[in-house]
């Protein structure tokens, strides 16, 4: 049995569910998908600044929860506190952007992103350029607002993902296609049939590739430039938090 935390640093339950309905097709047979959603932060993540606060709950989630977990997703697209993760916790942490990319790498010479807002764009570039595949990418496509709320984007927005997706692999050059955002899960295979390219769908590649760390590298990434630092007192954080901190790197 692999046990996966689903770390949704969002405070929409319903994306949650979402996220984790898609989990559960995408993992494989013995593997328990377990879903935890923000109880503070924002509803929706959507800029820089919310997601270096949406990072830090995030270790929280992580370090409130661990105990039996093999490896965890952090689901939401930007990935937040991805890095710091693989720093603090002894077991793999997979974020949904970084594990799109590389799975779209593997798929094709070229990757495209596509999301509902421009609001993020400048957020989900930071991730391309954090990844180093700035040569494989190709670009974004975004309408030029989202339509209805965030947790309806995937039905209310449908034909126009679809047709930016199109573009992507038409007019960009992408084998490959993204579909960035929480709100997104499960849209990619509701276009197969449609879409002249390879599509991804975020949170279904983080879980695989999740599964895979969990039994290549039961530590997770421990050592290098991921050594756990020395521990250290702190004053106001969730105590898990705090007491892995103070533990450090004789943890």
């Amino acid at each position: 049995m692999t046990r996966l935390l689903l770390v949704n640093p969002n405070m929409t339950c319903e994306m949650t569910d979402r996220l984790a309905a898609v989990a559960r097709r995408a993992a494989s047979a013995g593997t328990e998908i377990v879903p935890l959603t923000a109880t503070r932060g924002f509803p929706y993540i959507s800029s820089r600044a919310e997601s270096l606060i949406a990072g830090t709950i995030a270790l929280e989630m992580i370090a409130e929860h661990r105990e039996g977990a093999d490896a965890v997703v952090i689901a939401a697209y930007g990935d937040p506190g991805l890095r710091a993760a693989r720093e603090l916790f002894d077991i793999p942490v997979v974020g949904m952007a970084e594990a799109a990319m590389l799975t779209s790498c593997m798929l094709g010479e070229t990757f495209g992103l596509v999301t509902f807002t421009p609001r993020m764009t400048p957020w989900y570039r930071d991730n391309v350029v954090e990844a180093g595949l700035t040569g494989r990418f190709v670009g974004m496509r975004t309408p030029p607002e989202a339509v209805g709320p965030v947790t309806l984007v995937a039905q209310t927005m449908r034909d126009m993902l679809l047709a930016l997706a199109r573009e992507s692999a038409l007019e960009d050059g992408a084998d490959v296609v993204i579909l960035g955002g929480a709100p997104l899960a499960g849209l990619a295979e509701t276009f197969a049939e449609d879409c002249p390219a390879v599509l991804v769908d975020p949170v279904s590649a983080a879980v695989r590739q999740a599964e895979t760390l969990a039994k290549l590298a039961p530590r997770g990434a421990h050592r290098g430039r991921f050594a756990r630092p020395p521990g250290k007192p702190s004053e106001g954080l969730h105590p898990a938090l705090a007491r892995l901190i103070a533990e450090g790197a004789a943890a």
